[in-house]
């Protein structure tokens, strides 16, 4: 059968099943559904009277069914996951919900691409952050275990009556509260995966760390957090080079000046193509910060920029020409004896369970 075949009849069968499991008052409707890097044909399932529902999506299950799999097992999944969703949706009033003052204590920040979302970033209030977009959400999960969220656009703005100033000011404020940031040291992540192994390093030695949230979702939303660059160089003793892992998490790596940007920049690209699912990808770009001039930017203009740097010294003192030349020249004999691909790769693979 074809899609809007498959679409008719799974709308049907999904509804005559979650009735036999007890949800008779169901509306249940399929529309495109917009996401962040992303979209789909979405089916949205509901409760009468309730302003949450469970969103399945309608274009993997019928990619599902298109690569082999057994059409009743594809409805049975669904109807197991719609009902796990509809017995722990949050119960949210519509009046709270309408009510800006009662929904900013729930407001946190997300950070994507920019370029990928092109589309949606017009319908969203955001910040630019480099190539990547802050944007925000409400955090309406209730339980330890959930993460529903709802995005903030810019019709909800008008609703409320609120300037996007307003909004990114009060995000500021509350997401770290209620998403605090942990940079944690990789070789701590992996022992924890790993227990028995013994695995220890001196802090002062450990080169690369993960920053994220405590649950891990939506995690890279922390590089927009006030002071969160500086905590993080005071953290890691002075500069250090922002490899976006997966909008989950971003790695931290100390810049000791034996890895370059475009090294670094293949590496995530390399990672992002093999190890991270699209719509979890963050950007294929490397990032520096500078903790001297409290500068945040892409690795590659970090570069330019001590380059440039290097040259305006080099003119105004002939006889440092030749230091640099030399030092140059050491740091790049330095670089060709590493093998920094396994730092981004192991951080990929230690995310989802494995180790190299």
């Amino acid at each position: 059968m074809d899609f809007e075949e498959f679409k008719r009849n799974f709308q049907d069968d999904l509804q005559d099943r979650l009735s036999d499991r007890g949800f008779d008052d169901l509306k249940v409707e399929s529309k495109p559904v917009e996401k962040l890097n992303g979209s789909y044909e979405g089916l949205i399932v509901k409760t009468e009277g309730s302003s949450i529902g469970v969103n399945a999506n309608m274009t993997a299950m019928f990619q599902s069914y298109e690569d082999g799999a057994d059409y009743d097992k594809v409805v049975d999944r669904a109807t197991d996951m719609i009902e796990q969703g509809l017995n722990n949706a949050p119960n949210i009033e519509i009046a709270k919900f309408t009510d800006y003052d009662q929904m900013k204590n729930k407001l946190a920040m997300e950070v994507v691409s920019s370029d990928r979302n092109a589309d949606m970033l017009q319908n969203v209030p955001h910040e630019n952050i480099e190539d990547m977009a802050v944007v925000y959400r409400f955090i309406v999960g209730s339980g330890p275990d959930e993460n529903s969220s709802i995005l903030v656009t810019n019709n909800m703005l008008d609703s409320y009556g609120i300037t996007q100033e307003q909004l990114h000011t009060d995000a500021m404020e509350n997401a770290p509260a209620i998403r605090p940031s942990e940079i944690r040291g990789m070789t701590e992540i992996l022992s924890e995966m790993m227990p028995g192994t013994g695995m220890r390093v001196d802090p002062a030695d450990e080169q690369m760390f993960v920053a994220s949230v405590p649950d891990k979702i939506h995690g890279a939303g922390v590089l927009a957090y006030p002071n969160f660059m500086e905590d993080a160089a005071q953290k890691l003793g002075g500069d250090y080079f922002v490899l976006p892992s997966s909008i989950h998490e971003v790695i931290l790596v100390r810049d000791n000046g034996q890895m370059s940007a475009e090294e670094l920049q293949n590496m995530v690209k390399d990672v992002n193509a093999s190890q991270v699912s699209p719509e979890e990808q963050l950007t294929d770009h490397a990032y520096h910060y500078d903790s001297k001039d409290h500068i945040f930017e892409m690795a590659d203009q970090y570069e330019s920029r001590m380059r440039e740097k290097e040259m305006d010294i080099a003119e105004k003192d002939p006889a440092e020409k030749d230091s640099l030349i030399g030092d140059l020249k050491a740091k790049k004999d330095e670089v060709a004896k590493q093998a920094p691909e396994k730092i981004v790769e192991k951080a990929a693979k230690s995310h989802s369970g494995e180790v190299l």
